[in-house]
């Protein structure tokens, strides 16, 4: 694999976007970015209550609570709605997470991202309601199907990258790229989505969190890190949408821990040559030889052999062919989602941690 990459050699990049359209594109996402500070610093009101919504059926639960597929009463239009429990909030000692997570889906405005359409709160639960994204999870496509094409994995790849992009301009490191927050959306194109560990950063964070087969070496090592890890899980992601499966992994999550610090995997025979040179550049226990961590930034991606079929501004703007369009047949068409038993939605006659949640 190392000589492959060796032989491949600086061949990888080739002149598809230039440093002159770059810096026009840099541009907008430094307008991007003061939209986003704009909106952390302003403190929005809450805009609905759980009366205007009819809750349909659970798209998914995890610790906090679940997420319910629901249709606004008013417009008629479907939505996401993410009900936390307060109270396995404040078990978890997720308060300070989840006040951030409001304020940031608040302030997202990108094509790749899912963002706040209305929040609020009642006695039991805090309410985010978000676009609801008709075609699942990409997890669920990439099971049933076990490995995608490459050209599907460059596709989605590339949309990921213009995110993190966006994201880092805004400040934001992500901390939790895994096929299970990207979506698919009837367009065939993604969003992503859980902004649970999303950080504000100036500088470094120390906070150890993340999925274990995700993580970069210097989340693991406790240095201290910095927008260079969301690269790292970038290039798990590649490799794990084109094998089938992440290139470090075992039954312990410490000896998963010792593969990723170790930078040891192996690429199947399959993969392009230039998919493991891409994947090789990435997956640098190295920060200072990471690709995305560099000098250049993203346009290191946007200028490498492997996306050399890409049209990065059409693929901004939706208009690049996707290679997979979700078979939707309704607005609220829930049948790429797995069917949940009910949950029985808690009530309380008391405002319960009300001084805890009182600035949400």
């Amino acid at each position: 694999m190392a000589d492959d990459a060796k032989r491949y050699g600086s061949s990888a990049f080739i002149a598809g976007y230039s440093d002159a359209k770059q810096e026009q594109y840099n541009q907008y996402l430094k307008k991007l970015h003061r939209d986003f500070i704009d909106s952390w610093n302003d403190k929005p009101q809450d805009q609905a209550k759980l009366g205007d919504f009819e809750q349909q059926k659970i798209l998914g639960t995890g610790a906090f609570g679940v997420v319910y597929l629901t249709k606004h009463l008013i417009t008629g239009k479907y939505y996401a709605m993410k009900m936390l429990e307060k109270e396995n909030i404040v078990k978890l000692k997720q308060i300070e997470h989840s006040y951030y997570e409001k304020k940031i889906l608040c302030g997202l405005n990108f094509t790749f991202c899912v963002y706040m359409k209305y929040f609020f709160k009642d006695n039991v639960y805090l309410y985010f309601v978000l676009p609801y994204i008709a075609g699942g999870e990409m997890f669920t496509h990439l099971r049933k199907l076990g490995k995608f094409e490459e050209t599907s994995s460059k596709f989605y790849g590339a949309q990921v990258i213009l995110a993190l992009e966006y994201l880092h301009a805004c400040e934001l490191v992500y901390r939790d790229l895994k096929p299970e927050n990207i979506l698919i959306e009837r367009t065939g194109y993604i969003k992503i989505t859980d902004f649970g560990f999303c950080k504000l950063i100036r500088g470094r964070t120390w906070t150890l969190c993340g999925t274990p087969e995700y993580l970069a070496p210097e989340i693991i090592l406790s240095k201290g890190y910095g927008m260079s890890v969301d690269w790292w899980s970038l290039g798990v992601l590649l490799f794990e949408m084109s094998a089938g499966h992440p290139p470090f992994y075992a039954s312990d999550p410490m000896r998963i821990y010792e593969k990723i610090v170790a930078g040891k995997y192996r690429c199947p025979n399959h993969f392009s040559l230039e998919l493991k040179d891409l994947i090789s550049r990435i997956l640098q226990t190295d920060i200072t030889r990471r690709l995305g961590n560099l000098k250049s930034g993203a346009l290191d991606f946007k200028n490498h052999k492997w996306f050399r079929e890409i049209d990065w501004d059409s693929l901004l703007n939706s208009r690049f062919p996707a290679p997979f369009i979700p078979k939707i047949r309704s607005p609220g068409d829930s049948s790429y989602f797995e069917s949940y038993e009910e949950e029985k939605i808690k009530e309380s006659p008391i405002c319960l941690y009300e001084e805890e949640f009182a600035d949400f």
